[in-house]
């Protein structure tokens, strides 16, 4: 047991420069947010899913693109309309008149990056395609399955659901979400060097691949290997049994919130140069991977109250644990 997790130390050390050129890639592009970009790229190698959700022209699609870009694999863009069908994403059999049978057309979720561009504009049946496609990494058409080839991530970009033209994504769509983004506005600095650099051209234009497909799949498999102790896991249970008992909130986090949330930790920790979870890891991520598969009570709708602010003093109330 010494012998391989010390195998799989020295693999992750070997590994995380190539993670550091994709975060420095994606930076390029996306000025002035590095937390936002390391969460992304958290997200990548937990093997999840990742909801970008903010306002329009903040640069949610380009992040997206930012991602796919730094990355050479096969890359596929969703743009979601109201009459976009559940057929569009995952592809249709069509009757081939020379062989006289049917033949399966794969549709665009058949790619290891997946952008699907301002999701909730599309009905709720067309967002339930990707239910399969984001849990078991497969897809079922006329009683056929095709899996998906690893790495698979879908990014999906949402604006607020105040906005006009929007259908709310179902609980079940959210929960297949590992974490939800928010880019937020730049600071006055940033706006000025993005102004400078990206003022003439776009930033997408001269950014290079920084890894590979395989790359990616041999630093999702080293991540696996950081160590989380007894103690950080039980951390996450309690963090995540709290949010179901919590007064203001009429639905918790699922037992799928908690393995996610165990993954990312896992991911940020080798981001961060480390082979283990510390608490500290649990904290952060806990709003990104939490926040948004939370529903409060109505009175706290009434109040005024975000999920958010629940989780944050779920986050305060319950115990770390000790050395």
């Amino acid at each position: 047991m010494a012998a391989e997790a010390g195998q799989a130390e020295r693999a992750l050390e070997d590994l995380i420069p190539i993670a550091h050129k994709i975060s420095s890639a994606i930076n390029s592009v996306i000025v002035g947010k590095p937390e936002t970009a390391r969460l992304a790229l958290t997200v990548l190698l937990a093997e999840g899913h990742a909801l970008i959700e903010d306002v329009p022209g903040v640069g949610k699609t380009l992040l997206a693109k930012a991602i796919a870009r730094s990355i050479d694999c096969s890359v596929r863009r969703v743009q979601f309309t109201p009459d976009l069908l559940p057929s569009d994403i995952t592809g249709v059999s069509a009757y081939n008149q020379e062989l006289r049978e049917f033949e399966f057309k794969p549709g665009p979720i058949f790619a290891n990056l997946v952008l699907g561009d301002e999701i909730n504009r599309a009905s709720p049946k067309t967002q339930s395609a990707l239910l399969e496609c984001m849990e078991e990494r497969q897809v079922t058409v006329d009683g056929i399955t095709y899996p998906l080839r690893a790495p698979f991530m879908v990014i999906a970009t949402q604006n607020p659901v105040e906005m006009e033209g929007t259908y709310p994504l179902p609980e079940a769509q959210r929960d297949r979400f590992t974490a939800r983004l928010s880019i937020g506005y730049p600071d006055p600095a940033a706006e000025l060097t993005m102004l400078d650099e990206h003022g003439s051209s776009s930033p997408l234009d001269e950014l290079t691949p920084a890894a590979h497909a395989q790359d990616v799949r041999a630093l999702i498999a080293a991540v696996k290997a950081v160590h989380v102790a007894p103690a950080v896991r039980q951390y996450i249970i309690d963090l995540v049994n709290a949010t179901r008992t919590a007064p203001s909130l009429r639905l918790g986090a699922s037992p799928r919130a908690a393995l996610h949330l165990l993954r990312a930790c896992r991911a940020y920790a080798a981001l961060e140069d480390r082979s283990f979870v510390i608490p500290d890891d649990v904290q952060v991520l806990a709003g990104p991977v939490l926040a948004h598969r939370l529903l409060p009570t109505a009175e706290a709708v009434v109040g005024r109250e975000l999920p958010e602010q629940a989780l944050d003093r779920i986050v305060a109330q319950v115990p770390i644990p000790s050395r």
